[in-house]
């Protein structure tokens, strides 16, 4: 299982930020003690070009990144100071995806250790979302690889807003969404189909309602962008469901079961997780990855 990673881009954050930037190396760091992954199968991303970006997001927007004159109104939105290691992780972030999907293709699976930036819009960011990998890594495909049908599948607690902003008029590529119905972003784009879930919702409701949805899912999609955020975690401070560690193994497996028993290529992006300890965030990260590799690569017992 191959995965790509862009932790070393590090950016400071202050003591008391809500971002867990601190993640990304930890999650990294368990796949390989516990020996989901070797070492060899960690690849470090390499940053979009500007002219890759360029396919989901205005020119005048990328070049006020660059050039660091992104208004001060935009820059609290995104979330992060801005700055040039911004720029260059969110790129980073952005081509690992990218990489992930491009190797889902030819081995059936693969991931990035970062990523699932679905609130960044075509000429802005949100939500701590610069660049919207899902819409670029979308658009890639279907310009380069020629791809015709797409499923987006956005399991994140919080509604993929950018996402819809940007691809949800575009014939070839389906955007499902769950996500807590109360939570960011208060002011929704409508998706292909939107699930949305009442506050301390638990497995079983949730559970149920994505087994309806994926049981009744086309199974000619040529790939799976999977959005496998774990803020929908009873603990997550920024999550208002109540799934159990259990239920998002659950439905990891669901969404891998799915792909697998009708040889969809899946790649898969981290997306929130803002539990406190974070080492819960980080455990239902790793989960991930843990049925994705037993589902795709586990052999069955003889």
């Amino acid at each position: 299982m191959k995965l790509y990673y862009s932790d070393h881009y590090t950016l400071p954050l202050p003591s008391n930020h809500r971002f867990p930037m601190d993640k990304y190396g930890l999650v990294r760091s368990s796949l390989i003690s516990q020996k989901i992954v070797t070492p060899e199968e960690l690849i470090p991303a390499t940053p979009l070009s500007l002219e890759t970006i360029a396919l989901a997001h205005d020119e005048s927007y990328i070049q006020a990144l660059i050039n660091q004159t992104l208004p001060e109104a935009r820059r609290r939105e995104i979330g992060f100071p801005l700055s040039e290691r911004l720029v260059l992780r969110s790129r980073s972030s952005a081509g690992g995806f990218l990489e992930a999907c491009q190797t889902a293709l030819q081995l059936g699976l693969a991931g990035n250790l970062s990523g699932g930036t679905h609130h960044a819009h075509r000429d802005r960011g949100e939500g701590f979302c610069v660049f919207n990998d899902f819409a670029i890594a979308s658009f890639w495909l279907m310009k380069y690889r020629a791809l015709k049908k797409i499923l987006i599948l956005d399991l994140d607690v919080h509604q993929g807003n950018g996402n819809s902003s940007i691809m949800g008029q575009t014939p070839g590529i389906d955007i499902i969404s769950f996500h807590g119905k109360n939570n960011y972003p208060y002011r929704k784009v409508a998706s292909s189909l939107d699930v949305e879930f009442n506050d301390f919702t638990e497995d079983s409701e949730y559970l149920h309602r994505l087994t309806n949805v994926i049981s009744g899912l086309a199974t000619d999609y040529q790939i799976i962008l999977y959005q496998a955020g774990v803020d929908a975690l009873k603990e997550d401070t920024l999550g208002k469901l109540s799934l159990s560690m259990e239920g998002l193994r659950k439905r990891d497996e669901l969404v891998f079961g799915f792909a697998k028993s009708h040889h969809i290529p899946v790649a898969v992006a981290l997306g929130g997780g803002y539990s406190k300890p974070i080492d819960l965030t980080v455990r239902a990260h790793v989960q991930t990855f843990m049925v994705a590799s037993d589902l795709f690569y586990k052999k069955p017992p003889s």
